[in-house]
């Protein structure tokens, strides 16, 4: 099952950074008069080209959760929230799309001579039918163009499996759809994709490179990467059998022992784990009013215990939005970054780096964040890779399934527990499998995290507003879930729901979206399993009977246990239907035209208590 990056294009992007170099002049004016002995520092010590300074700037450029967004995403997953001056939020609107980032990452190279690019997983899977259609090659061949330089795999990389993922690092057409352009063979990745805690369960042995060194003028970084530990939890058990996923901050203390030991003292982990800031506004400053007091979730006690010796953590999986700073074991503080997903945000963090002592100078690294707007011009070589792309899709993308009178939204807020788009989605799920030739179902239980996008009224082409084509149903459910119908006891169903706020998803609740006639109240004054108001669980105004058997819908995701759901692998009398994408693409077409598009529907099946 290991794979690993070919030697020749790892050795080529080594070296891919851009010319010029940013200064250090105030750090290095700071300095003592003897910081330049021994040879440390040549001409005007600034290493601006006339020579090699003790001090230099190295730009660290990082992104997470891309996701396959190679269009510009639409509706609430191409905006951002920021904080005006008076503290006040605004929307800022039409962010995102790689053309776009391509620019705005290009441009954030120049002038800077040591610049290296790096992500924290999640760059495939769950991708727009534009990627997804293809197994993702489209955005490998993005990744390669936009000279990314290192990734840790997210839990997404393994949404096919571990076989698929080595294909997308190492290439080759894949396994039963074969080569996609006639001629041509997909490359692969021209950077590595790091994973270091996940292991092979007989031998031990990671599944892919445990870290890489990036290297310029004897400048040396190391990079660690690592997905999140839950991982098994929130992927297909069939694609990842044989596989473990450790523990983030030993693996990572493990692997910087490992740097230490080859000379190398730079190091930045790549984590695909987050937190949750208090505020979802891109520029909130989540160091007020004192270091990592405005951020919360896995991510902090994470930070608190990995090694002194990583100087910075890029992270991800949450989709949210940070440049804080945490406290090392040893009391230093730590840049932790993230940049929301969709490419609709870059990370920008200068790391000061110390030729003699080959370290990063903690007190000296500054990082932010950056829109990536599209008022800039698109990059033209990731135009013509989506239109070539497009092509090949257009004669299934464009194809209508259904009609809408106005935007079904998917909000990205996580405190927004029920969303328009999870209810039609959970009805259409429902109707797909009621009749009893196709399960007898009562209610069904979405997964949040299985809805990747909006449906936008707005037309995104030539199809009309309102009109809904397949390609946007795919990238709204790109997983291709089949769908069943299980029995589940009243007790069971009420267990379910109180492991949406308890055990694995007590930090960070996933609330499942319902179909009609289902209710209940979450009551997020209390704690744990105690915020679901057991006596408030209904079905069409009846409590629920704990010993009654009682006939849901979901998808293979959640019947195996996915997202924490420990309860639901108890399930009995499995019938397995259709598609979730089927069913969801049936349902439009059953109750909308364009004479008769649908309505949002109500978001009145949760009520929540705050």
């Amino acid at each position: 099952m290991a794979a690993t990056p070919r030697k020749n294009k790892t050795g080529r992007r080594i070296l891919a950074a851009g010319a010029g170099l940013a200064t250090v002049g105030a750090l290095v004016a700071a300095m003592p008069s003897s910081a330049g002995a021994a040879g440390d520092q040549f001409a005007d010590g600034y290493g601006n080209g006339k020579g090699w300074g003790r001090m230099v700037d190295v730009q660290l450029l990082s992104f997470n959760d891309l996701h396959g967004n190679l269009e510009p995403p639409t509706g609430s997953s191409g905006r951002l929230t920021r904080l005006k001056e008076d503290g006040t939020p605004e929307t800022v609107n039409d962010v995102g799309g790689v053309e776009y980032l391509a620019t705005h990452l290009r441009q954030a190279r120049q002038g800077n001579r040591y610049s290296v690019t790096a992500a924290a997983g999640d760059m495939i899977g769950a991708s727009p039918l534009v990627s997804g259609l293809f197994h993702d090659e489209p955005t490998i061949e993005a990744l390669n163009k936009l000279k990314l330089d290192v990734s840790s795999v997210g839990n997404h990389e393994f949404d096919e499996g571990a076989r698929e993922l080595a294909r997308i690092q190492n290439g080759g057409c894949h396994p039963t759809a074969g080569c996609f352009e006639e001629g041509k063979t997909f490359e692969g990745a021209n950077f590595p994709y790091l994973a270091a805690n996940v292991t092979d369960e007989k031998s031990g042995k990671p599944l892919l490179d445990p870290y890489f060194v990036w290297e310029r003028d004897g400048v040396k970084i190391g990079f660690i990467g690592v997905t999140l530990e839950g991982t098994a939890n929130i992927v297909s058990a069939e694609g990842i059998k044989g596989l473990k996923f450790g523990d983030e901050v030993e693996t990572i203390n493990k692997y910087a022992k490992v740097l230490e030991r080859k000379g190398v003292k730079s190091i930045v982990a790549l984590l695909h784990e987050g937190g949750l800031p208090a505020s979802g506004a891109y520029n909130y400053d989540c160091d007020s009013p004192g270091p990592g007091n405005g951020i919360s979730g896995p991510i902090v006690d994470i930070a608190k215990n990995v090694s002194p010796q990583v100087d910075a953590l890029v992270t991800g999986h949450t989709h949210q939005a940070y440049a804080c700073t945490i406290a090392d074991p040893a009391g230093k503080p730590r840049t932790v970054t993230s940049a929301a997903s969709f490419g609709r945000l870059y990370t920008d963090t200068t790391l000061t780096y110390d030729r003699r002592t080959k370290d990063i100078v903690r007190t000296a690294v500054a990082s932010a964040n950056h829109v990536v707007t599209r008022d800039v011009l698109p990059a033209d070589d990731m135009s013509k890779l989506i239109k070539r792309w497009k092509d090949l899709a257009a004669p299934i993308a464009g194809r209508p399934v259904g009609h809408i009178s106005a935007d079904i939204d998917n909000p990205l807020d996580v405190t927004v527990y029920e969303k328009p788009l999870g209810n039609l989605i959970a009805d259409a799920q429902l109707e797909g499998m009621a009749p009893a030739d196709k399960g007898g179902a009562q209610l069904a239980l979405m997964n949040p995290g299985g809805i990747r996008a909006p449906l936008t009224h707005k037309a995104a082409g030539a199809e009309g507003d309102g009109v809904v084509t397949y390609g946007e149903a795919y990238t709204v459910q790109p997983f291709t879930n089949m769908m069943t119908a299980v029995d589940l006891t009243g007790t069971q169903l009420i267990t379910t729901l109180q492991q949406q706020v308890s055990g694995l998803n007590l930090a960070s609740p996933k609330i499942l979206q319902v179909s009609k006639g289902f209710t209940y109240t979450l009551d997020m004054t209390k704690t744990g399993a105690d915020r679901i108001v057991v006596d408030s669980v209904r079905l069409n105004g009846q409590a629920i009977d704990p010993a009654k058997t009682y006939r849901v819908a979901m998808n293979e995701f959640l019947a195996g246990g996915g997202d924490g759901f420990a309860v639901l692998k108890e399930h009995k009398n499995k019938l397995v239907g259709a598609s979730d994408l089927d069913m969801f693409t049936a349902y439009l077409g059953a109750h909308s035209s364009a004479a008769a598009p649908l309505p949002a529907p109500a978001t009145d099946r949760i009520t929540v208590v705050k």
